[in-house]
């Protein structure tokens, strides 16, 4: 007897995360924008965002089980399923969230997203620049906020051939200078370009995300990058054709 749509979808979601495939849509529309000549140019811009997901109600020992990474023994298996033990807390400017976390690299020229990297919320920005690194862009510059700000990193970056563009962080015992604070001025505009990217992801189905477990996160996430990716594709071909 064959599968209804309704119960087919989940199905379908979990061989993927089983095979190790939640990237193969999001790799699958990357190859369409190559096709269709939008490669990565320009620079990329880097940047992350918080993914909200509902919020657990677990008991002070609950909590410190699980964050050992472990289940406590009496959760039967229904309330395992519907509990999230890989999201975590974290707080930003006195606002906390809990969830996790979406790292991404953007090309400056068509704002299609390139590289992404899904973590736990309590995890820091920095930690992830390099996995969302597109060595395919043909420009070497790249563009990222105060978040990013490694020196021993920027350095070999730059050995390397990448041209970085970190905005510097100053502080009440060593406050910027006037030429630093006119470069951070200089990096604002083309980086903020990358808030455009997020502010597309946020209007495909808000910025809470409705699935328990990291994997599901990845495979959703993944999915939802793809969709923001063929939405710009649409309008940079009806761009191109008005042009005309």
């Amino acid at each position: 007897m064959p599968l209804r749509v309704g119960a087919s979808i989940p199905l379908f979601k979990e061989r993927l995360i089983q095979a190790g495939a939640s990237e193969s849509i999001f790799d699958a529309v990357n190859r369409q924008l190559a096709k269709h000549g939008y490669i990565a140019r320009g620079g990329q811009m880097i940047d992350a965002s918080f993914v909200q997901v509902p919020k657990q109600s677990l008991s002070k020992d609950e909590k410190a089980v699980v964050k050992e990474d472990a289940t406590p023994v009496d959760w039967k298996p229904a309330k395992r399923r519907q509990k999230d033990t890989d999201a975590r807390w974290t707080k930003k400017h006195s606002k906390s969230f809990f969830g996790y976390k979406l790292s991404a690299s953007a090309d400056k020229r068509y704002k299609l997203i390139r590289k992404i990297k899904i973590c736990t919320a309590s995890e820091h920005d920095t930690l992830h620049l390099e996995d969302v690194l597109d060595p395919c862009n043909t420009s070497r510059d790249v563009y990222a906020d105060k978040g990013y700000v490694n020196g021993k990193r920027e350095a070999r970056l730059t050995d390397e051939g990448w041209r970085m563009h970190i905005q510097r962080k100053g502080s009440k015992e060593k406050p910027l200078s006037m030429a630093q604070e006119r470069r951070n001025r200089r990096i604002a505009k083309p980086r903020a370009r990358v808030e455009h990217v997020f502010a597309g992801l946020a209007q495909l189905g808000g910025k809470v995300l409705r699935s328990i477990g990291l994997a599901r996160a990845t495979l959703h996430l993944n999915w939802k990058v793809a969709a923001y990716n063929l939405r710009r594709l649409s309008y940079l071909k009806e761009a191109q054709v008005e042009a005309f």
